[in-house]
C-alpha cells in the first residue's frame, strides 16, 4: 500500500511532526510505503517563528504542492493534513487531486476558522466553507477533539473518528533523578506566536506569586533565541531536547483564551506534561475539560485568581504535585499514547485504502 502524505509542515512544524510522522514507523511495519510531501519547507518555519517575512514566492510552494499531488504512478491513499493548496478555492484543489483515490483529511487546529471568520468578506465568501468541502470529500476524517469533530459530521463527512494527539511512551518517561533546580520550575512549551497570544499574559498574571514563591517560569519555545529576565527562562525549543526540557519541570501550565479557533486545540502542552509526572494548570477550554481532572491530575483555572491560587497550592506542596503527576502519567498511558494509537492509525488507514481498491474493481 501506497501513502502520499501531503502534509503541511516538515518535521518542525508540530501538528505535522505529531498528527502525521510520527506514525511512519508503524505504518512502515505494518507494510505501508509513505512517501512524505511538505507544503512549507524550514525556512518558512524559520521566518513565521522568527516574526520575519517568508523568502521565496508563496506560488513556488503551489507549484511544488502540485507537482506533489500528480505524482506518478498514483499512490493508494492520500494522507491530507489540513488541505492541497492552502488559500485556493476548493474546486480547483478538487481538480488537481487525483481521481479514485480515497482522502484521509487530518485536523488538529480549526483552520476552517482562518477562512469563515475571515476579516474580509470576499475570503469568507469564497474559502469559507472550503474546509467543509474537504471534509465531506474525504473517505475518513481523523479529528482531534470533539470540536473538530462535529465541524466534520456537519459538513456530511461519511466518517468521523476523534483521533488525539499523543505522546511516544519511549521518549516520554518521568524523571526518576532529582532535579538540580534550585527553585520550583512552572514551565509552559510552544511556539513564538502561541506565546505571544496566551503565555506572555499568563506570565505576567503570576509575576508576583512566582517572586514571592522563590519560583521560576520556564517558557520552551517562546523566543528562538534563549534570554532570561526577572522570574522569566526562555528556552529554545528543539526536537532533540523538549522531553528533557519538560522533565525539568516541575508544574506545566496551558492558558488560552475562550475562542472559536481555541476551542479547536487539542491540549498536546498537557499531554506532553503529563506524560513526564507533571501535574497541571489549564483554561477551562475545548478539550482541556477532558485531560484535566480538576483536583485529580491538575487544575482548572479561568480568572486571575483561580491561577494564582492553583500554582499557590502546587508551588508550595511538593507531595500534591507528586500524586497529581502520576495521575496524569496514568492517563496518558491509558489515552493519549503512540502505542495506543499507533496500531488503531495503521488499520484505520489499511481499511480506507483496501475500500478504495475495492471501489476502484
Amino acid at each position: 500500500m501506497n501513502i502520499l502524505l501531503l502534509s503541511r509542515y516538515t518535521r518542525m512544524g508540530a501538528s505535522s511532526r505529531l498528527r502525521t510522522m510520527q506514525y511512519l514507523p508503524a505504518l512502515t511495519s505494518e507494510g505501508f510505503n509513505v512517501q512524505v510531501a511538505p507544503f512549507f519547507d524550514d525556512t518558512y518555519l524559520h521566518a513565521l517563528y522568527s516574526g520575519q517575512r517568508a523568502k521565496g514566492s508563496k506560488l513556488g510552494y503551489v507549484c511544488q504542492r502540485i507537482r506533489q499531488m500528480r505524482t506518478h504512478p498514483q499512490p493508494d491513499l492520500i494522507w491530507l493534513e489540513y488541505e492541497a493548496l492552502p488559500w485556493v478555492p476548493w474546486m480547483i484543489e478538487r481538480f488537481l487531486l487525483p481521481r479514485g483515490v480515497p482522502i484521509v483529511s487530518d485536523y488538529d487546529d480549526a483552520v476552517f476558522h482562518r477562512y469563515d471568520l475571515h476579516r474580509a468578506a470576499a475570503v469568507r465568501w469564497l474559502l469559507g466553507r472550503k474546509i467543509d468541502r474537504i471534509m465531506q470529500r474525504s473517505t475518513f476524517v481523523a479529528a482531534g477533539n470533539d470540536y473538530l469533530a462535529g465541524r466534520a459530521r456537519n459538513a456530511g463527512a461519511r466518517q468521523v473518528e476523534i483521533v488525539p494527539t499523543v505522546v511516544d511512551l519511549s521518549q516520554y518517561t518521568v524523571n526518576s533523578e532529582p532535579t538540580t533546580n534550585t527553585s520550583v520550575q512552572v514551565g509552559w512549551i510552544g511556539t513564538p506566536n502561541t506565546w505571544e497570544a496566551f503565555g506572555k499574559n499568563l506570565y505576567s498574571q503570576i509575576n508576583d506569586t512566582l517572586a514571592t514563591q522563590g519560583a521560576r517560569f520556564k517558557a520552551v519555545g517562546a523566543k528562538l533565541e534563549p534570554e532570561s529576565a526577572g522570574e522569566l527562562d526562555v528556552v529554545s525549543w528543539s526536537e532533540d531536547t523538549e522531553v528533557r526540557a519538560i522533565q525539568s519541570m516541575d508544574i506545566g501550565v496551558m492558558p488560552l483564551t475562550d475562542t472559536p479557533w481555541a476551542r479547536g486545540k487539542c491540549g498536546y502542552k498537557l499531554i506532553q506534561y503529563m506524560a513526564c509526572g507533571l501535574p497541571v494548570v489549564a483554561s477551562p477550554v475545548g478539550v482541556n475539560n477532558e485531560i484535566v481532572e480538576h483536583g485529580v491530575n491538575g487544575f482548572l483555572a479561568e480568572t486571575e485568581s483561580e491561577w494564582v491560587s492553583a500554582l499557590d497550592a502546587l508551588l508550595g506542596d511538593a507531595e500534591l504535585r507528586r500524586r497529581m503527576g502520576m495521575a496524569g502519567r496514568k492517563k496518558v498511558e491509558r489515552d493519549y499514547s503512540l502505542q495506543v494509537y499507533g496500531p488503531k492509525v495503521a488499520a484505520m488507514l489499511l481499511d480506507v485504502a483496501r475500500s478504495g481498491k475495492s471501489q476502484a474493481r
